[in-house]
């Protein structure tokens, strides 16, 4: 199957069908389409309920499958880019949320993080998600996307949040912010992510929480 993804940062991943193509998406992800695509909406059963309800997932996903050649559009939930992975070369560990679509031949799991306080206290939670097998899949990535290459046992210290996804080589743990005067008033948090290699990691530069606070801040108050 064809793809291309444009009109960023209102990113859209365009999907070109021919007959007896399938792709598995989150609920409501759907633009457009053309005729001959049909939508048939699964939960995946009791297990897949769980692991989508835990995750931050719709608890039903839609399969489009092609009875004729056609187009599929599907639009992300808020402004930001759409990355793409095979797979089949490197699982991928990812935020929760961030799924779009994927191929039937993809397997999505829990993660769950080595170590606890990386999901106590880091942003991008003690949950995420794995994607393997032999697909494609499209995340979803909040603001710009920007891709780091880390050296077997090098480290980067990300603010929470910003981990959008990595590489199954990496691994990931919390680190906290040095000083009183850094925490009380440095606005930066008591915790920063440290992600170390090997592999690659994705980081986003808008993190939905943060639009959230700056939009916030321009709302009036009803007091």
């Amino acid at each position: 199957m064809k793809y291309s993804i444009s009109n960023s940062p209102f990113s859209i991943l365009t999907l070109k069908m021919e007959a007896g193509e399938e792709i598995k998406c989150q609920s409501g992800a759907m633009a457009w389409m053309t005729e001959g695509i049909e939508m048939q909406t699964k939960s995946g059963g009791l297990g897949g309920m769980f692991k989508k309800m835990v995750t931050g997932e719709s608890l039903f996903h839609n399969n489009y499958i092609a009875r004729s050649a056609g187009e599929l559009v599907l639009a992300k939930k808020a402004p930001g880019d759409i990355l793409v992975f095979n797979v089949a070369e490197m699982p991928i560990i990812a935020q929760k949320g961030a799924f779009l679509a994927t191929s039937p031949s993809t397997s999505i799991d829990i993660y769950l993080q080595r170590k606890v306080s990386a999901g106590f206290f880091g942003g991008e939670g003690f949950i995420m998600q794995k994607f393997s097998g032999n697909g494609v899949v499209f995340l979803e990535v909040d603001g710009s996307v920007v891709e780091k290459t880390l050296a077997p046992g090098e480290k980067l210290i990300v603010d929470t949040g910003y981990v959008a996804a990595m590489e199954g080589t990496c691994s990931m743990e919390i680190q906290t912010v040095k000083g009183v005067a850094n925490v009380l008033v440095g606005g930066e948090g008591l915790f920063n992510t440290v992600v170390t290699g090997p592999g690659k990691v994705w980081l986003q530069t808008m993190p939905i929480s943060r639009m959230a606070d700056a939009i916030a801040a321009h709302i009036p108050s009803s007091n």
